[in-house]
C-alpha cells in the first residue's frame, strides 16, 4: 500500500507540471465540455416546425383555450382546477396556472424572432424573404396571444437571445397592451411584404416542415391578411375613426380566405398526436356540459343542439327533451366526474387547431358591415358565416366520432344525422334571420360565440370578444356563472417564472387579483 507521502509527492508533482503548461492547453481546457455532436446553427425551416406545432398545441389549443372556454361558458368545469376556476378559487389569479403556456408562448416568440433575424440582411440565409415572412406572421400571432391575455407584459426586451444562445435581458421590462400591438401591426405588414417575395438562399423553402401550408406563400398571405382584421377589430373600444377601421377590415378580407379550404388549420392530430382538447379531458376529465351554452342553442332552435352532447354512456344526445339530457349549472356544479353530460368536442380527438378560420373571417366581415349600417350586405355575410360555422361544428363531431382511441373502447353512440348545407341554410331563414331583422350586431356576435364552440381553440377568440364588447356596453352573450358579478376574469395571470424571478413582473402581478379588477387595455383598462 503505498504511502500518504508518496501520494502527496506525485499530487505535487502533477500539479507543478498543469502550471508549466498552461500557456499551450487553454484551448484544449476550454473545449472540454463542448459539445460536438449537436449542430449549434439550425436552419430557419427546421426551427419553423417547432415554432408553428407549439403555437398551435400550447399557445393557441391548450391551456389558455381551455381556461377561457369556462370564462365564456363553452364549457363547465367539474373537477379540480377546472372546478377551482369555474368556482373562482385559486386558479383564475395563480400564477402557476398559466405558467406552461406563458413559457411556451415566450418561446414560440424567441424562435420566430431567430428565423427572421437568420433570414434577414446579414444573416446566415439572407434571401430566404418567404421564410422570414412566415416568422413574422407567427411572431404577430404570438405577440397577439400574449397582449390579450395578459395585458402589458414583457415583449421588446423579451424573446431575444446573444449570439452564444443566451438570453440578452434577464429582466425584461414591462411593454405597454398598446405598444405591443404596434409591434403586431408592423409584424404583419413586413410579413405582407416578404411573402411576395421568394426563398432565394441555397438551403431553400420551408417546404414539408411548413406543418401548416406545406410552404404555399400564397395561403400565410391570406392569413396574414385576416390577422390584420383580426387584430384590428380588437382595438375597437379604442378606435378614433370606426367608419375608417371598419372599411380597412373589409379591405384586408378582401385580400383573405375565400374558403374552408385554405384557412389556416392546423390539422396533423392522429392517434399518437392528440387535439388539447382532447389530450386534456382523457387525462383529466375535468370538464362537462356547460347549461349556458346549451340554453343558447335551444332559445334559438340550433340545429347543433342534437350534435354537440355526449351523456356519460357516450351516447349522443337527442336535444333537450333526452331523458339523460343534464347540464352542468355554470358557477353552481357539484364537483364529480362522469355526473354531467359532456360536450362531444371533448372526444374529438383529431379535430384540427385553428390559427385563424374561414368562418372567423366571414363573422368579422359581417361585424364591420352592420358596424358600417350596411345591413343587406352584412345579411349575406352572415348567412355564410353561420353555415362555415356548422359545418365546422361537423368537423368537430366527425372527428369524435372517429376517434381513435374511444374507437378502441367501442365509440361514441350516434344517435343523429349530420347537419347538412341545406339545413344550415334552413335554420338562418328561420331563426337567425328574424334575430338579426331585430338586432343585427347582436345576432352577428351571438353567432359567433356559438360557431367558436368546439375543439378548435376558438375559445381563446370568444373571451377576446366578450370582453371587447363588454367594453363598449354591447353584452350581447349573457353569461350565466353568478360569480361574475364579483369575479370575471378580465385578463390571465403572469406565469410564475417571471413573478418570482423578474422583479419587474413581481411587482405587477402582486397577489394576482388584479386579475377581477384590471381590464386589458383595448378593453378600457390601463394596463
Amino acid at each position: 500500500m503505498k504511502k500518504i507521502t508518496d501520494i502527496t509527492k506525485g499530487l505535487i508533482v502533477a500539479i507543478v507540471l498543469s502550471f508549466s503548461v498552461t500557456s499551450c492547453s487553454e484551448d484544449i481546457m476550454d473545449s472540454i465540455n463542448e459539445d460536438i455532436n449537436h449542430t449549434k446553427n439550425v436552419q430557419a425551416k427546421f426551427i419553423l416546425a417547432d415554432v408553428i406545432t407549439s403555437t398551435a398545441f400550447n399557445n393557441i389549443g391548450g391551456d389558455i383555450s381551455t381556461y377561457t372556454s369556462l370564462y365564456v361558458e363553452h364549457e363547465a368545469g367539474t373537477h379540480n382546477q377546472m372546478w377551482r376556476s369555474e368556482h373562482r378559487q385559486t386558479e383564475p389569479s395563480a400564477s402557476s396556472t398559466f405558467n406552461n403556456v406563458w413559457g411556451s408562448t415566450y418561446a414560440a416568440l424567441k424562435n420566430a424572432r431567430i428565423i427572421i433575424d437568420k433570414c434577414s440582411t446579414g444573416g446566415p440565409q439572407e434571401g430566404n424573404a418567404v421564410t422570414k415572412g412566415i416568422a413574422e406572421v407567427l411572431a404577430a400571432l404570438n405577440s397577439g396571444i400574449l397582449a390579450d391575455m395578459f395585458g402589458d407584459t414583457p415583449w421588446s426586451e423579451a424573446a431575444l437571445i446573444n449570439a452564444d444562445g443566451t438570453p440578452k435581458n434577464m429582466n425584461p421590462k414591462i411593454d405597454t397592451q398598446k405598444d405591443i400591438y404596434a409591434g403586431i401591426m408592423k409584424y404583419l405588414d413586413a410579413a405582407i411584404l416578404d411573402l411576395a417575395g421568394t426563398d432565394a438562399h441555397a438551403s431553400g423553402g420551408p417546404g414539408s416542415y411548413d406543418l401548416l401550408y406545406g410552404g404555399n406563400k400564397a395561403n400565410w398571405l391570406k392569413l396574414a391578411w385576416g390577422l390584420k382584421a383580426r387584430y384590428t377589430m380588437h382595438l375597437l373600444f379604442r378606435s378614433t375613426n370606426v367608419a375608417t377601421d371598419m372599411t380597412n377590415i373589409l379591405s384586408y378580407l378582401d385580400k383573405s380566405f375565400t374558403s374552408a379550404s385554405n384557412q389556416a388549420a392546423f390539422n396533423i392530430y392522429d392517434a399518437s398526436n392528440l387535439n388539447p382538447l382532447f389530450d386534456y379531458q382523457w387525462s383529466r376529465d375535468g370538464l362537462a356540459a356547460s347549461k349556458s351554452m346549451s340554453e343558447k342553442l335551444i332559445e334559438r332552435n340550433d340545429p347543433r343542439i342534437r350534435r354537440v352532447f355526449v351523456d356519460p354512456n357516450w351516447m349522443q344526445m337527442e336535444g333537450a327533451s333526452d331523458p339523460e339530457f343534464f347540464m352542468a349549472p355554470n358557477g353552481l356544479n357539484d364537483e364529480k366526474q362522469y355526473y354531467y353530460n359532456t360536450s362531444v368536442f371533448v372526444y374529438s380527438q383529431i379535430a384540427p387547431t385553428m390559427f385563424m378560420s374561414y368562418h372567423e373571417a366571414l363573422f368579422l366581415r359581417a361585424e364591420a358591415l352592420c358596424r358600417l349600417s350596411r345591413i343587406p350586405e352584412a345579411q349575406a355575410a352572415l348567412k355564410s358565416a353561420v353555415v362555415a360555422g356548422i359545418a365546422n361544428t361537423e368537423v368537430g363531431v366527425a372527428a369524435a366520432m372517429n376517434a381513435p382511441t374511444i374507437l378502441g373502447y367501442g365509440g361514441l353512440g350516434e344517435t343523429s344525422d349530420a347537419i347538412s348545407t341545406a339545413e344550415a341554410e334552413a335554420y338562418f331563414e328561420t331563426s337567425v334571420k328574424p334575430l338579426f331583422t331585430v338586432n343585427p350586431i347582436k345576432e352577428v356576435m351571438m353567432q359567433k360565440y356559438i360557431a367558436f364552440f368546439g375543439a378548435s381553440g376558438e375559445s381563446q377568440e370568444s373571451y377576446n370578444d366578450v370582453r371587447r364588447l363588454k367594453a363598449m356596453n354591447q353584452n350581447f352573450v349573457e353569461l350565466k356563472n353568478p360569480l361574475n358579478s364579483t369575479k370575471f376574469p378580465h385578463r390571465c395571470p403572469y406565469g410564475s417564472d417571471d413573478t418570482l424571478n423578474n422583479p419587474n413582473v413581481e411587482t405587477a402581478y402582486g397577489d394576482g387579483t388584479y386579475v377581477y379588477s384590471e381590464k386589458v387595455w383595448w378593453a378600457g383598462g390601463t394596463r
